[in-house]
């Protein structure tokens, strides 16, 4: 059969070719991104895989931690002594004045004084700080946002600390002619006669896309002058080099008297993080200022003031710590000048040929390899190059790109092992597999007994919807960092979808702060209304157990609403063929019971249920009560999309009022 045999070989060649062009494609693909290195690759993936090296470094191999760097910090302990932040500057200058008077080689303040508090203490103040100037730098807040910029002259007080020493000024504009070094449109100096009595430095932070600083910006732009940051103004001073000696060199970065700190074109330095918060030494500031603190321990020491109190407000996030304070970070990056202990950032051609190498070398060697041996070598060769890249950054501070390489040896893994699964093997996948990653085991085990269910259509049906909602949501997480947000959110959670789940009810979504689930689907439950009531009872029996332990513990405390209805719907597996599916229910009777969950904030009721569910117990309801639970009557109201009222009912536990 020579046409068939034709076929086959034809078959047999597609295979082959595809076999070498796609894992080829995907070498050119990761070498042409490296060239470009996207910022959400840059500042999103990569970044992660570094946070992941710190963190591996410092379990093999514990980081220097410098003697000759001090932290005098506003702790918790200063505040009980000596009151709410902000101290008067009277105070502040005692605190300094003691620090200096100590003999320090350097100390840098970082705090704000964009405000005048009064004559007097102002001016006792600026006396403090122009009597140490000498080895005294002051935080200065410059404000950036992009598009803005300051386009006058800069303060006179300020001119003379600009740094004037800056060569291969082009490398530090994109081909547009925008300035790739942050631009400052505004700067909050001090008044009089605080402004002319110090040096100062900036501090502003541009942490990455994912809101972690891992970068020092070293200096930035204001007007037509380059201002340093505190932490290299500090250094500078530490190594005793007068700012003449302070030098841009654009794109590769700045020297500091003999000193050469390597940068990127944005003039920012890796940060070479020593650890997590309190890893350099930290004194607090309470007992500086009450003398139990010898002078002498800051003899010849870089000694910096700041604050780490949480009501301070100075925390930053970084690979090691949420709650680190951005002292210590200053801290770390004198640390890193002064020791000359910095991260030697990615080469570019290092990048693309570990690209190349890992891409075709493995190209080559799987080949003619089984399934199994390939999986081997794949295995191998991504623990090889995680743990070179890792040897080079714990032992030699080398900055190899991750991502890159390994996103090659991945992808082309992945899809030269699915080739053999999919095409050569000719493995069916499993229904089950395929659908229990996104519904509940009992719509799978519906779907597999009739598999007519899987596609785009569905049933009506009559159900019963629950809808719940967080109060208040909105202020809580304004309120709150995210990842305690998150936690909270978690933990509330995974206990309601435990509740639902044991009432076997289906949980349809979770979105933002909101629970749907339904009875009466896939299953048929004829009792559907009655255990969505004592699934919500049970929900918010359970939330005022939760709510009582997050007050004790002090944290946020959530409430909620539950709206209930029962209606015919549209129920089914509904989605994209192919793409994305979901088992859910839609129809007018769901938008009902969502609408219904508002009111709740609106009537000061836990649960509402409407005139549909009522109907639903039929004779199981015997004068608005249901067992322990009764349902008076609220109100007749017009939800938004009808015209006629609908009746709308409390559902509450009797048993609540007999504990009152």
């Amino acid at each position: 059969m020579p046409g068939t045999r034709s076929g086959i070989s034809a078959f047999r060649g597609l295979r082959i070719r595809s076999a070498v062009v796609v894992p080829v494609l995907f070498t050119v693909l990761f070498l042409v991104l490296s060239v470009i290195n996207p910022p959400f690759i840059d500042e999103q993936l990569e970044t992660l895989l570094l946070d992941f090296r710190f963190k591996l470094r410092n379990l093999l191999v514990h980081p220097h931690i410098p003697d000759d760097i001090l932290i005098v910090a506003v702790d918790e302990k200063s505040l009980a002594e000596y009151g709410r932040w902000p101290w008067s500057r009277k105070i502040q200058g005692r605190l300094i004045d003691a620090v200096c008077k100590g003999d320090p080689k350097a100390a840098a303040v970082d705090i704000f004084y964009p405000e005048p508090e009064s004559p007097q203490n102002d001016r006792y103040f600026a006396d403090v700080l122009s009597g140490h100037r000498d080895r005294l730098v002051v935080a200065l807040g410059f404000e950036a946002e992009q598009g803005k910029k300051f386009t006058g002259d800069a303060p006179e007080q300020l001119l003379d600390q600009a740094i004037t020493q800056v060569d291969n000024s082009k490398a530090l504009v994109d081909n547009k002619g925008s300035s790739r070094v942050a631009v400052a449109f505004r700067v909050l100096l001090p008044h009089e006669p605080i402004a002319g009595a110090t040096s100062f430095g900036h501090v502003l932070s541009q942490p990455d896309r994912d809101g972690k600083l891992r970068r020092e910006t070293l200096f930035l732009k204001y007007g037509d002058e380059y201002f340093p940051s505190l932490a290299l103004q500090t250094a500078r001073m530490a190594l005793g080099s007068p700012l003449e000696k302070l030098h841009i060199i654009g794109g590769a970065g700045v020297s500091v008297g003999d000193r050469f700190i390597p940068t990127d074109f944005a003039g920012r330095l890796d940060i070479n993080y020593l650890g997590p918060e309190g890893t350099i030494r930290y004194v607090s500031a309470a007992d500086v200022l009450s003398g139990r603190i010898p002078p002498d321990l800051f003899r010849g020491k870089i000694v910096f003031i700041g604050t780490s109190a949480i009501a301070t407000f100075d925390q930053k996030i970084t690979p090691f710590s949420a709650n680190y304070p951005g002292v210590e970070k200053n801290a770390t990056v004198v640390a890193n000048i002064i020791r000359a202990d910095f991260i030697k950032p990615p080469l570019l051609l290092a990048t693309m040929l570990s690209v190349l190498v890992c891409g075709l070398l493995l190209l080559f060697l799987s080949r003619r390899l089984t399934a199994l041996r390939a999986i081997l070598l794949f295995a191998f060769a991504t623990v090889f190059i995680v743990m070179l890249n890792q040897l080079l950054f714990t032992y030699f501070s080398t900055r190899m790109n991750l991502f890159y390489p390994l996103a090659t040896v991945i992808s082309q893994g992945v899809f030269i092992l699915a080739q053999r699964y999919f095409i050569e093997e000719r493995r069916a996948r499993d229904i089950r597999k395929m659908f229990s990653s996104y519904v509940s085991p009992k719509i799978v085990e519906e779907i597999i007994s009739h598999p007519e269910k899987a596609g785009l259509g569905g049933e009506k049906k009559t159900i019963t919807v629950l809808f719940s909602d967080l109060m208040g949501f909105t202020s809580i997480s304004e309120r709150n960092p995210p990842e305690k947000v998150v936690g909270l959110l978690n933990e509330y959670f995974h206990d309601m979808a435990d509740i639902i789940f044991k009432w076997d009810g289906t949980l349809d979504k979770i979105v933002g702060d909101e629970i749907m689930a339904f009875w009466g689907a896939p299953t048929d439950q004829p009792d559907h209304a009655e255990r969505a009531i004592r699934c919500a009872l049970d929900m918010t029996a359970r939330l005022g157990e939760m709510q009582e332990q997050w007050a004790i513990e002090g944290r946020e405390v959530l409430d909620c609403g539950i709206g209930i209805n029962t209606g015919e719907v549209i129920i089914g597996n509904i989605g994209a063929a192919g793409k994305k599916m979901d088992y859910t229910a839609i129809g007018d009777h769901v938008n009902i019971a969502a609408r219904v969950e508002k009111l709740t904030r609106q009537y000061g009721a836990k649960i509402i249920i409407t005139e549909f569910t009522l109907a639903a117990l039929e004779g199981i309801v015997a004068g608005g009560t249901l067992g322990h639970v009764e349902m008076p009557l609220l109100d007749t109201v017009i939800v938004k999309g009808k015209e006629k009222g609908l009746s709308i009912y409390a559902v509450n536990d009797t048993r609540e009022k007999e504990k009152k």
